[in-house]
């Protein structure tokens, strides 16, 4: 089943393999991408009316916010970008343009698409760059060669005739022989001298209210013949060449056009904007000058949650459509301190919960990528068994959710803190000293962790 064709169900399937818990998250989120689905296969009239249903997710830092909307924009085949509000009141009044969250969308789905395109197309690229590899280990003979390789052939009646032919085929011979050999990798090390362009035209830089916007307009685009594009011969061997020779027939063979096209309709149609900290804007008006800037963040936000269109380099691109989901801990501020109007655009609230101790267990061990994995991982590369006993792992959660419960709590994030300081003296170790199996037990755990644990003050620097 494609991705874009996942029901609800198979998503939190799927996102269950990378985050613990946070089930009315998952669901929430799995109903508003399958509703992407259902509407673009709704009458052409309707569409167009069906807006998205926006997303604020509420919970402590730590506790898969951020990973549930990413694992999610990957499943899709989405672009995702993340953006955090609290950087849109960096600069002076107001900071950096709220539009430029859109610029930088569409820049990642022409990537994307791109990418998709080139990976379509990788077979032929291949091929023709070990055609041009050939032509320049075995460059075809120039036409005065040919003409002195002439080959008289004289008949039974000895009228002589000038044969075009034999010297041709013995060309022909000789480049298969090459092909063959380049094939099998026998002249890798064979040097080649390359054409490679150097693009070197400057972009331009437009001034917006919000500051100063790179639109990055490729001034060769827009004045063609006046910079024309630099090239220079470079020496390098053919397995370096190839690569270079690659993505040069990878880029021909690639419709350009039709590959911005369809970028912006995957950013229209497709796109996630995840806006973290929006708790960090949330404020009542008429209190004091910070209020009065991060409401003017909000009311910068609320056209393009809304709905307007954004000139890119690529072409305008309208928000209407894109999935926005917003996060934040919420711990002073609640999501009725944001403005009604901005309230209004993200309908979907759902609360995350803080985790246990046994969260941590299943953190630890489950997901895909979870962290016991990638340590065994990164050891075995030094042949080296690294095992973890179950009541150690249980140690190690329990020792988490006692640090985050007497400091600040930062949720996940305090299990990479606390591994990183129980395995150091391992992985530092490890390349000169520990060989075969190292087995992770309660008491080392204990021994490692306990003395800092028990130091209120140096936990909060170390762990």
């Amino acid at each position: 089943m494609h991705n874009d064709e996942l029901t609800p169900r198979q998503i939190v399937e799927q996102l269950d393999k990378y985050v613990i818990g946070q089930n009315r998250a998952k669901k929430s989120v799995a109903i508003a991408l399958r509703n992407r689905w259902r509407r673009l296969h709704v009458e052409n009239e309707l569409r167009d009316e069906i807006m998205p249903n926006n997303i604020i997710m509420i919970g402590p830092t730590g506790v898969g916010k951020t990973e549930i909307a990413r694992r999610l924009a990957r499943l899709s085949g989405a672009p995702f970008i993340k953006v955090e509000a609290t950087k849109f009141t960096e600069v002076g009044y107001v900071g950096r343009d709220v539009e430029s969250i859109i610029r930088d969308l569409a820049d990642l789905a022409v990537v994307m698409v791109k990418a998709e395109k080139a990976e379509a197309v990788k077979d032929m690229a291949l091929k023709n760059a070990n055609e041009r590899l050939l032509d320049l280990l075995f460059p075809p003979p120039a036409a005065s060669e040919s003409e002195l390789q002439r080959v008289v052939n004289v008949d039974e009646e000895g009228v002589g005739e000038i044969d075009d032919n034999a010297a041709e085929e013995r060309y022909q011979r000789n480049r298969e022989k090459m092909q063959e050999k380049l094939e099998k990798g026998k002249l890798e090390d064979r040097e080649v001298e390359v054409e490679t362009s150097t693009d070197s035209t400057p972009t331009m830089q437009v001034i917006s209210p919000g500051g100063i916007e790179e639109m990055g307009v490729n001034l060769q685009d827009m004045f063609g013949s006046m910079f024309p594009k630099k090239t220079k011969n470079k020496k390098m061997k053919v397995s370096e060449a190839r690569d270079v020779l690659i993505q040069v027939e990878t880029q021909k063979l690639i419709d350009h056009e039709s590959a911005t096209r369809d970028a912006l309709e995957r950013a229209q149609n497709s796109g996630i904007v995840f806006i973290d900290e929006i708790d960090k804007v949330a404020g009542k008006s008429g209190k004091s000058s910070p209020d009065v800037s991060r409401e003017g963040v909000q009311r910068d936000l609320l056209p393009v949650v809304e709905g307007t269109t954004v000139v890119t380099k690529y072409g305008p691109v309208k928000t209407d459509h894109i999935l926005f989901i917003a996060s934040g801990a919420f711990h002073v501020a609640k999501p009725a301190d944001l403005i009604p109007e901005l309230q209004g655009r993200f309908p979907i609230r759902v609360e995350l919960d803080s985790l246990t101790a046994e969260d941590f267990v299943r953190i630890l061990k489950e997901p895909e990528n979870a962290l016991l994995k990638q340590y065994t991982a990164l050891l075995s590369t030094e042949d080296v068994t690294l095992r973890f006993k179950d009541e150690a792992v249980q140690e190690i959660a329990e020792t988490a959710f006692r640090v985050n419960e007497r400091t600040e709590n930062i949720g996940a994030r305090r299990l990479h803190t606390i591994l990183t300081t129980l395995l150091e003296d391992i992985l530092f170790e490890v390349p000169e000293k520990r060989h075969g199996k190292i087995t992770v037990d309660t008491k080392l755990v204990q021994e490692t962790l306990n003395n800092i644990v028990a130091d209120e003050d140096l936990s909060r620097y170390i762990l």
